[in-house]
């Protein structure tokens, strides 16, 4: 018996939450034995070829008609893709897979401050507070090092935040026009360029066995769930849902990824990480959930 369009729409919501949250204890298991630079070439060229195929099979073209639009999905795939991936796998290196959780998904409020300068969008009470919110999140992760060095890798998680920010801002602006899986897959190839750059010139030599089977098990989850399928449920929760309702899967991903990297890589957040982990989803919620509502 098929299960109706609502119920199916609403499991595929929570599918989506918990394959990006588990995505983050899986992509620190990974890096137990294999560089950034490998590991996201490999997850990021399968993703490229997983979208791209079902772009085809559907009977359209993968060809990107206009060539500017070509030279936008370059620049949007280093910086949504490429930037997002990489400067995450290395925070992880370098602190606690849960704070760069915390700190990549302040990414809805660096989208809205950026829209606000680059293109001019309102900044109405909400989206104020919001980024109010995310402020005072971002400061309770900072003050157990007051008065030393922050962590090289809450740095990484910033700027991961920022470069998704940015290339979606810059999607936005460019304006390319194509098949949703053709924009996504080339973003997806855009950034294995980058990260197959990266593993010849400073990641050593390439390798595609662990040592470890944990490392095994987090890259395979990364391929599979994390990048491939996740992508392809995305598209078909979009197309099937409001975007209030789309983005409660978004705000399920640092949720369940803080729980997963507690339970899975041994993570203990301190109760400041908590604090700033609360103002963080709460400003996210007001950004994705409701200037959606009020628009539907």
């Amino acid at each position: 018996m098929t299960a109706p369009v609502s119920l199916r729409s609403k499991l595929m919501v929570a599918a989506l939450g918990l394959m990006w949250g588990l995505n983050w204890p899986a992509a620190r298991m990974a890096l137990m034995d294999y560089s950034p630079w490998m590991f996201r070439s490999i997850a990021l060229w399968t993703g490229a070829a997983v979208l791209l195929g079902i772009a085809a099979a559907r009977g359209g073209s993968v060809r990107v008609a206009r060539p500017r639009d070509r030279w936008h999905l370059l620049v949007a795939g280093l910086l949504n893709l490429a930037g997002f991936n990489l400067f995450s796998s290395f925070g992880q290196l370098g602190t606690t897979t849960t704070r760069v959780a915390i700190i990549a998904y302040t990414m809805p409020l660096w989208v809205t401050f950026l829209a606000w300068l680059v293109l001019g969008e309102r900044l109405d009470p909400v989206r104020r507070v919001a980024l109010l919110l995310g402020a005072l999140g971002l400061a309770a992760l900072v003050v157990p090092f007051l008065g030393g060095a922050i962590p090289l890798g809450m740095w990484f998680a910033l700027g991961a935040a920022l470069s998704w920010a940015a290339g979606t801002v810059y999607v936005k602006w460019a304006g390319v026009v194509a098949d949703p899986f053709v924009v996504a897959g080339w973003q997806l190839a855009a950034g294995g360029i980058a990260a197959v750059a990266g593993l010849f010139l400073f990641g050593g030599t390439p390798r595609l066995m662990p040592e470890h089977w944990q490392a095994g098990l987090g890259l395979a989850y990364n391929v599979i769930f994390g990048t491939a399928l996740s992508y392809v449920v995305w598209f078909e929760v979009v197309a099937r849902l409001p975007a209030a309702t789309a983005a409660l899967g978004v705000l399920m991903v640092p949720v369940v990824g803080v729980s997963s990297a507690m339970l899975l890589v041994g993570d203990r957040p301190s109760a400041f990480d908590f604090v700033g982990f609360a103002l963080v989803l709460a400003a996210a919620g007001c950004v994705l959930l409701l200037p959606a509502a009020k628009a539907a």
